[in-house]
């Protein structure tokens, strides 16, 4: 099955060896997304309530780049560096999402590239 290659300027550029996005038959795979901010590449700090919205805005150019929308997404891994952020995640989530909601894992992690507090990845499904 052919492989698409998904680049917008709308989400950070690659900061390693990998595609912002690959789209394969009708499933596009959004690779991992810290809060970076796509104009400038700067990491957001701080407050996590803005890195989280710059990650959500980031998943979200990566979708509409390839045809799609945040609620085509059928799997959101969330990681954090600290659990206590996971109220967080799930308030403003909700800001973005309707129901149904994507199938998800939050996952504790030790640290996160740029040292991001937040890093999400997303599977999604084109109608």
């Amino acid at each position: 099955m052919a492989r698409t290659i998904i680049n917008t300027p709308e989400a950070p550029a690659a900061i390693g060896t990998y595609s912002q996005a690959v789209l394969v038959g009708r499933t596009i795979y959004l690779s991992g997304q810290i809060p970076l901010v796509p104009a400038t590449g700067e990491l957001i700090t701080g407050d996590i309530d803005p890195q989280i919205r710059r990650v959500f805005d980031n998943l979200q150019a990566l979708c509409r780049a390839g045809g799609g929308e945040l609620k085509n997404i059928v799997k959101l891994n969330v990681f954090l560096t600290d659990l206590k952020h996971f109220p967080e995640v799930n308030r403003i989530m909700a800001e973005y999402f309707q129901q149904p909601y994507p199938a998800r894992a939050a996952i504790g992690v030790a640290a996160l590239p740029r040292g991001a507090e937040v890093e999400m990845d997303a599977i999604v499904v084109l109608d």
